[in-house]
């Protein structure tokens, strides 16, 4: 099998207005669940890994190794990248020589001079070995990983400028936040978006935090050159609720019900309809 770059399925997606869904994988349910899903939405995929979750899983590459046995053994046929999300400098070095195929250097609790030295070395390091790689500017608010943000608004400037050093897609803080979303959360900020999307000449651009955003905005924020929406935190959800349940109905106290596959396969099949449902929503169903 080949897993492939993100660069070629992000630039089809922002010319036929859709967004691919990054979902993050966390362990071996994850993957199965979220290449099963794109398998059968007929859908490219992206499979995001933090630097955290590469560590749970035992390594960056026992990842890959995982990701590429698990869509060989499904008879995956769908476009799959690898991809490290919220990536440090050395992160991301380490995850290119592992095997993935796009990285995320995310350079913006740095100052901009240095951020922009960061990314343009990762870019050249990245770009030599066919490798795809994402930048961001400003912050994505809350915490993931241990990195937490107040949120900045991108600058449509800065954001130009990482542009003009050849990165594939951006992430640019537009009010988005990592995790659940507050009650008095004020909405994505469209009027920079379109900004950021003029000042980038058409770059494919990134919307992190993309658990729990509205149906609408997300449209919305696709038609202005979003072409990449990242989800964690709606799966994680998914999954410990149907776990709860299976566990609260007494079924794991059901014959062999304590066994993990059968225990695990409720949050299993939550993934699976989840990723569906998402795909459809970002309108990348039927585009593999």
């Amino acid at each position: 099998m080949v897993l492939v770059s993100a660069k070629e399925m992000l630039e089809k997606a922002h010319a036929g207005q859709y967004a691919v869904g990054q979902f993050n994988i966390n362990n071996m349910e994850w993957i199965k669940s979220i290449l099963t899903a794109a398998e059968e939405a007929k859908a490219p995929v992206i499979l995001g890994v933090s630097e955290g979750a590469g560590k749970y899983m035992a390594g960056f590459k026992n990842v890959v190794g995982m990701v590429k046995e698990i869509h060989d053994y499904l008879n995956i046929t769908v476009p799959v990248a690898i991809h490290l999300d919220h990536g440090s400098y050395d992160g991301a070095i380490a995850a290119i020589e592992a095997g993935f195929t796009s990285v995320m250097f995310d350079g913006s609790h740095f100052d901009f001079d240095e951020n922009v030295k960061k990314s343009k070395a990762i870019i050249e390091y990245a770009h030599e070995r066919g490798i795809s790689v994402e930048c961001e500017v400003g912050g994505i608010g809350g915490e993931e990983d241990g990195v937490t943000s107040a949120g900045e608004q991108a600058s449509p400037q800065e954001c130009a400028t990482i542009a003009e050093l050849g990165v594939d897609f951006l992430a640019a803080g537009i009010g988005n936040i990592h995790g659940k979303y507050p009650a008095n959360w004020g909405g994505l900020n469209f009027d920079l978006l379109e900004e950021i999307q003029e000042a980038t000449k058409g770059l494919p651009l990134v919307l992190h935090g993309g658990s729990g955003i509205p149906d609408d905005q997300v449209a919305k924020a696709i038609s202005l050159g979003v072409t990449k929406i990242n989800v964690n935190t709606e799966l994680q959800l998914e999954f410990a609720a149907a776990v709860r349940k299976y566990v609260e109905d007494g079924k794991d106290l059901e014959g062999k019900g304590y066994d993990p596959r059968k225990l695990l396969a409720p949050g299993t099949k939550a993934i699976e309809a989840k990723v569906v449902e998402m795909i459809n929503k970002f309108g990348s169903a039927n585009k593999a």
